[in-house]
């Protein structure tokens, strides 16, 4: 009987035994169980809004993190912090070639002196050192094409275009005027240039290869800081290169005798537009659409249809007079040569 009754404990210790080992192995499943997870991590994520609840250790990164990437352009975001900051720009310049820094830079409006200013970096997919597959500016305009040199400034993108005959022959940026000094809006027309001018605002202001367009406002483009936004007192900021070659192309006018008055004009030049001041920086909205900053043939045509008879007008007179001095000049070197030869 004792044996009959021992076996009988034993068979039900051993039933009762694999019960409470099944109830164990389930506590620790539900532990586990994915909605109890997402809670703690809501939880988490909660407490990390709320530093002085608790103590969040930051997240390092080891590269640049993107944004907005369209395939036409992509985003850097640098943050407040400087270690990490620096680190990113230490990344950045470790990728992009100074060359390929120079044209990412430019398409922000920004020089070297101000590459570490700037909390977002717009960068293109492909590089182009010209900058003109990623001209705003239309690539042909028909409205110019008797015009020979034309420049244009745009407000609103902080960037100019060049024309020859109606064929966009180069872009980039520029800081033009800023809220408080702003540059004088409308058609003028290239007077003097100077390789190395000294501001009326500031004596100790250098700009090279100025180019004025108003002569009585002291304002014209030349090479100075751009720091990615409209900074200056009134003229129109270039990088060094840009300022070089604008120097070289465009035309200045022609005075007459004795310098007081002007027998022909020179380059036209237009400024137009307004800038969104206090808003987000055109250029960045190229993140979210790769034609943002696009200026439409029509709205060209809108601005400049009305002006082009005006300037082809002083372009006419220019060639005249040009022709004039050139053929007054040829009959005087003729005629001195005829006199070496008469005294020899």
């Amino acid at each position: 009987m004792k044996k009959i009754f021992s076996l009988k404990f034993l068979i039900y210790f051993s039933i009762f035994s694999i019960i409470l080992y099944s109830c164990k192995k389930d506590e620790k499943q539900d532990v586990s169980n994915p909605k109890d997870q997402q809670e703690i991590s809501k939880e988490i994520a909660e407490a990390a809004k709320n530093p002085d609840s608790v103590e969040v250790e930051p997240v390092k990164e080891s590269v640049s993190p993107m944004i907005q990437e369209n395939g036409f352009y992509s985003g850097i975001i640098f943050p407040k912090d400087k270690k990490l900051r620096d680190s990113m720009y230490a990344d950045f310049e470790k990728k992009y070639s100074a060359k390929d820094r120079y044209t990412i830079l430019a398409l922000n409006r920004l020089d070297s002196k101000f590459k570490r200013s700037a909390d977002t970096l717009v960068i293109p997919a492909t590089i182009d050192s010209t900058l003109m597959a990623y001209s705003p500016f239309p690539i042909q305009l028909d409205v110019l094409s008797k015009v020979k040199k034309f420049v244009i400034f745009s407000y609103p993108i902080q960037a100019y275009g060049v024309y020859s005959n109606g064929n966009l022959v180069k872009w980039g940026p520029t800081s033009m005027g800023k809220k408080a000094a702003q540059t004088t809006r409308g058609l003028t027309f290239a007077n003097w240039k100077k390789k190395l001018a000294i501001s009326t605002v500031d004596s100790e202001w250098k700009l090279p290869y100025n180019f004025n367009i108003h002569n009585s406002g002291g304002i014209g483009w030349h090479q100075y800081e751009l720091p990615g936004y409209p900074a200056s007192h009134s003229c129109l900021r270039l990088l060094m290169k840009d300022a070089q070659w604008l120097y070289s192309y465009a035309d200045t006018w022609i005075l007459n005798p004795g310098g007081a008055t002007t027998k022909a004009k020179g380059t036209p030049v237009m400024v137009y537009g307004d800038y969104k001041w206090g808003g987000q920086k055109p250029w960045r909205k190229l993140l979210t659409d790769p034609n943002a900053n696009n200026i439409s043939v029509e709205e060209m045509e809108k601005l400049l249809g009305p002006l082009v008879d005006k300037m082809v007008k002083e372009q006419t007179n220019r060639d005249k007079v040009s022709d004039s001095i050139s053929q007054a000049k040829s009959m005087e070197a003729q005629t001195i040569q005829d006199s070496g030869e008469i005294g020899n």
